[in-house]
């Protein structure tokens, strides 16, 4: 058990039969009555984020989880299989739980959530930036460099992102794994 003084940004917490994490907190001390935590959850289960207001002092079940390394190995009908990178146990999990399952390569690395007391997996989250090649993007059209012009580009997991009139097939890109978006040019 804990209170409402333990709360941090990432703090998981057993709420109504269901886990949340807090995305968001703050501490409130109005000029008049008690003090509360005015919160963000985001539901563990369905991806939601809701507002929720505890009162100061109140206890809540935090649960155990941990983050653990895992490495991306195939997709199939079942699911996607990872494994641990340090005991070498394989797992499978939904799509709905990683966080850009379309930038997914095999071999990348993973941070997978786990709740310890059921050992099931709850969020499985992929670095902030990926590098990916280019396979096919379409020809720019030229002297359209007026302004910052975007074109479709399939990278090699088969997603499809925008890119400037700059990339060409075979380079190599950073996308943010967070917007799904195209973020640099990786220098060779």
């Amino acid at each position: 058990m804990a209170t409402t003084a333990d709360f941090r940004n990432g703090l998981c917490i057993e709420m109504n039969g269901e886990l949340f994490m807090i995305v968001d907190f703050q501490h409130v001390k109005p000029g008049k009555g008690g003090a509360f935590v005015r919160t963000k959850l985001k539901n563990l289960k369905t991806g939601r984020v809701i507002p929720n207001t505890f009162n100061a002092g109140v206890k809540i079940d935090v649960a155990r989880v941990e983050r653990r390394q895992y490495q991306y190995l195939y997709k199939d009908d079942s699911g996607y299989h990872f494994m641990n990178t340090e005991t070498f146990d394989q797992i499978y999990i939904s799509e709905d739980i990683i966080n850009a399952p379309a930038l997914l390569k095999e071999g990348q690395e993973v941070g997978i959530t786990i709740h310890a007391d059921t050992e099931t997996p709850l969020i499985a989250e992929l670095p902030p930036f990926v590098e990916l090649v280019v396979v096919y993007a379409e020809p720019g059209v030229k002297g359209d460099t007026a302004t910052n012009t975007l074109r479709p580009a399939t990278l090699e997991t088969g997603a499809t992102i925008n890119v400037p009139l700059f990339i060409v097939e075979g380079e190599k890109i950073k996308v943010d794994t967070r917007t799904g978006g195209y973020s640099e040019r990786v220098k060779s």
